[in-house]
């Protein structure tokens, strides 16, 4: 009679080299095609988070470039204004300048009036008024011309039947202009039409002016 020993029940054989998971009926190894886990959902979510990245940086982008075309306006618009600003000193000091030499001027017109700008004094008059014309500096007025309560004042006044309208008859003063910019009035003096005289028409004018200077109309 043959004795068992007791607490060890008999197993099946298996096989040398293979692993009790293979052993058991019904598993299957997960395929990652079908099911791509963890790590295909973390790589998922990486993406995203880039793209969020990215959306940010091109706003800032955007945001910097905005600031930068704003700033470079402003620049610009500041050396525009400097600019400006520069040429209209530049113009007050010369038009200042130009003005304190007036009186100067004016002798130097009066003593060519009375023929008394000779020798010495002529060329250095000469050569003030070519400085002071390159500065920019332009006389203006002459007889005959209509007067401009803009440009003109008016010294003297009269009547005159040979005129259609209140113009300058003498020029008392000459005026000067820098530029735009009218430094002095010319100063003359002016004649009005004959208070009730009819205005004369072109052709009379004309011929009031070839009486003039045939030196009168032809006596019959």
């Amino acid at each position: 009679m043959t004795e068992e020993t007791p607490g060890f029940d008999e197993k099946p054989d298996v096989p040398s080299g293979a692993n009790h998971d293979d052993a058991t009926p019904g598993a299957a190894e997960p395929d990652p095609l079908k099911d791509p886990g963890p790590a295909a959902s973390a790589g998922d979510v990486q993406e995203v988070a880039l793209k969020a990245q990215l959306d940010q940086v091109r706003m800032a982008l955007n945001e910097r470039t905005m600031d930068l075309q704003r700033l470079q306006a402003e620049y610009q618009n500041y050396r525009r204004r400097v600019e400006r600003d520069r040429v209209t000193v530049k113009e007050i000091a010369v038009a200042s300048l130009l003005t304190e030499l007036l009186p100067v001027l004016d002798d130097i017109g009066r003593a060519r009036d009375h023929e008394e700008l000779v020798g010495g004094f002529k060329s250095v008059a000469e050569s003030l008024e070519t400085v002071v014309a390159k500065l920019g500096l332009q006389q203006f007025g002459t007889e005959g011309e209509p007067f401009d309560p803009t440009v003109h004042e008016a010294l003297m006044h009269s009547y005159a039947p040979d005129v259609t309208e209140t113009t300058c008859v003498a020029i008392l003063q000459p005026g000067y202009r820098f530029g735009e910019r009218t430094i002095r009035p010319a100063r003359v003096a002016v004649a009005e039409p004959q208070p009730g005289a009819q205005p004369k028409s072109a052709d009379e004018q004309a011929e009031s002016a070839n009486d003039k200077e045939s030196g009168g109309p032809d006596e019959g």
